[in-house]
């Protein structure tokens, strides 16, 4: 339970990452969890079956293993069936930055950035998040 996994690139074989004990605590002391449905050893075929009330969510790392949006895609199904989601998942760092400074997050969609000199836009644009971040009057 709370685990999730991440190849080493120095090493071949596949290693599992647990969720650190003193944080699914504080985090299940707040939300009371009742499902987790990416546990390790994983057994079953969550993406497939009804979640719990209050999950807990570590999805796998890598794209290969499944990824996060699987995962992330589900818990909005099943937000919308009147069950709640805690998703945990690595972000760039600039983006808690952010957050933790007041930033408000705008979802962008795929910008369409184009190429400076040929205006040519961006062939496979990402997801993008812009964010507002208010000036303090000194």
């Amino acid at each position: 339970m709370k685990d999730n996994y991440l190849d080493n690139s120095l090493n071949t074989t596949k290693k599992y990452w647990i969720t650190p004990p003193e944080l699914y605590k504080s985090l299940d002391d707040e939300f009371n969890f009742d499902f987790d449905p990416c546990p390790y050893p994983k057994n079953f075929d969550s993406l497939n079956m009804s979640w719990g009330g209050m999950n807990y969510v570590n999805p796998p790392f890598k794209k290969e293993d499944g990824g996060t949006m699987p995962f992330i895609h589900k818990a909005i199904a099943e937000s919308k069936l009147g069950r709640s989601s805690f998703i945990v998942f690595n972000v760039r760092s600039g983006i808690n930055q952010l957050l933790r400074a007041g930033g408000i997050p705008r979802p962008m969609g795929r910008i369409k950035w184009l190429e400076c000199e040929t205006k040519e836009p961006y062939p496979m644009p990402n997801e993008s998040l812009g964010f507002f971040l208010k000036g303090i009057t000194p």
